[in-house]
C-alpha cells in the first residue's frame, strides 16, 4: 500500500531523528520506519551513505508527508530532491508547542513541497467553474487560474447578471481556453453554476471563488491529494483569510469551539472555493443545488448522501477574502475571524506556497 499523508500532525511533540542506511534498508535509530509513529517528530534527518543506494523508502517517507532534511547531499541524489533536502530554512523558527508557532508552519509547507516531488502525475484535465456578478474581479481571477502548474486547465464562467461585453477584455487576454454563459442576477447562484458546468470537457471540475486568491500548484495539489487518497471529493482547509477592512491576514487552525481544525483527514467539510470532483461523479451526485446561497455546504451534504468520499488537503494554496459581511454569501462579522485567528499580520501575509510577489 502506497503512503499518503493522511493523518499528518501539524503541532509535533519530538524533535528531529535520523534516517540512516541500514542493511539494505533505510532505518530509524535502527528500525524501519514506522510511519504512524514518526507523526510525533519534527522531522528526519538523513544520514546519507557512502554508496549509492535505493532511494524508494526515503521517498516513501517524503510521500507520507515526514519532513526529511539534509545537511549535504551526494553527487548521485536527484538534484530536485537534493534541493529540498538541504534547504533548511524552515528549521530556522523555534518550536513553541502551540498551534501560533511559524516554526509548524514553515515545517508544513516543507513536507507539502515534498509531497509534490514524491506523488509525480500527470497533467490532469481541470474544468476551472466560476459563477461572478462582479466583472471587475474576473481579470485578476482569470490571470491567476493562468498561474497554474502542472494541469491542463479550461475556464467556464458563469456571468450572472454581467454581459460579456463587460468582461470581453479581460476573457480576450487570457491564455486559457475561456467559455462562458449569461445568466439573469435573478437565477439561483448554483443554477448558474451548473449551466457553466454543463460545458465542462475536463476531468475534473474544479470550483473557484472570483474574490480569494490561489497559489500556482493549487489545482495540482487538489488532483495529487484526490490520487493519493482515493477520494470522489477534495477541497482544502479554510485557514488564511485576508480581512479587507482591517488590512489584516489571519490564519485559523481551531474551529471556534476550539476543535482542531486538521488538514490531510476524510471530513465533511472543505473551503467552498476549492471543490475539486470528477465530472463523472459531480453528475452523480447531481450537481450544485440551484439555491441562491449555501451551495458549498449543500453540495457537500449531497455528495455525502450519494456515498462520496470526502478528502480535506491543505490550505496553504488558498487565501479567502472577507470583507463586510454582506459582501459574501458566507455570512460570518469580521470579530468571528479575529477570535479564531491562531496567527494575525498586517497586510497581505500568505504562505510561502502562495508564491506571492
Amino acid at each position: 500500500m502506497s503512503l499518503t499523508p493522511c493523518g499528518f500532525t501539524r503541532t509535533p511533540e519530538k524533535g528531529l531523528a535520523r534516517l540512516h542506511w541500514a542493511g539494505g534498508g533505510w532505518a530509524v535509530e535502527g528500525q524501519p520506519p514506522d510511519v504512524p509513529a514518526l507523526r510525533s517528530l519534527r522531522g528526519l534527518e538523513v544520514e546519507w551513505p557512502e554508496a549509492k543506494v535505493p532511494l524508494d523508502g526515503l521517498l516513501s517517507l517524503a510521500a507520507a508527508g515526514i519532513p526529511l532534511t539534509a545537511d549535504h547531499a551526494p553527487p548521485w541524489a536527484p538534484g530536485d530532491l537534493a534541493a529540498l533536502l538541504t534547504d533548511r530554512a524552515w528549521l530556522g523558527h523555534a518550536p513553541d508547542g502551540t498551534s501560533r508557532c511559524l516554526a509548524d508552519l514553515r515545517r508544513e509547507e516543507h513536507s507539502v513541497r515534498l509531497r509534490r516531488l514524491a506523488h509525480p502525475g500527470g497533467r490532469p484535465e481541470v474544468s476551472i467553474v466560476m459563477a461572478t456578478k462582479r466583472p471587475a474581479l474576473v481579470g485578476a481571477a482569470l490571470a491567476q487560474m493562468e498561474r497554474q502548474r502542472d494541469v491542463s486547465a479550461e475556464v467556464l464562467l458563469g456571468l450572472h447578471g454581467v454581459a460579456f461585453d463587460q468582461v470581453r477584455e479581460a476573457v480576450r487576454s487570457c491564455s486559457l481556453p475561456v467559455r462562458w454563459v449569461e445568466a439573469a442576477a435573478s437565477v439561483p447562484f448554483g443554477e448558474v453554476l451548473n449551466r457553466a458546468a454543463a460545458l465542462a470537457g475536463g476531468d475534473h471540475l474544479a470550483k473557484w471563488d472570483d474574490d480569494d486568491w490561489y497559489g500556482p500548484r493549487h489545482l495540482a495539489d487538489l488532483a495529487m491529494a484526490r490520487s493519493y487518497a482515493g477520494a470522489d471529493v477534495v477541497g482544502t482547509t479554510a485557514e488564511f483569510f485576508y480581512l479587507r477592512p482591517l488590512k489584516a491576514t489571519i490564519r485559523r487552525t481551531t474551529f471556534a469551539s476550539g476543535a482542531s481544525y486538521p488538514s490531510e483527514v476524510w471530513s465533511d467539510h472543505v473551503a467552498g472555493g476549492t471543490i475539486m470532483v470528477a465530472r463523472e461523479k459531480f453528475r452523480e451526485i447531481g450537481g450544485f443545488p440551484g439555491l441562491p446561497r449555501a451551495v458549498d455546504l449543500e453540495f457537500l451534504k449531497a455528495a455525502q448522501k450519494a456515498g462520496a468520499r470526502i478528502y480535506r488537503t491543505h490550505g496553504l494554496g488558498y487565501v479567502l477574502r472577507r470583507g463586510l459581511s454582506d459582501d459574501h454569501t458566507w455570512q460570518l462579522p469580521l470579530a468571528h475571524f479575529v477570535k479564531v485567528a491562531a496567527n494575525q499580520w498586517r497586510g497581505f501575509r500568505p504562505s510561502l506556497l502562495m508564491e506571492a510577489a
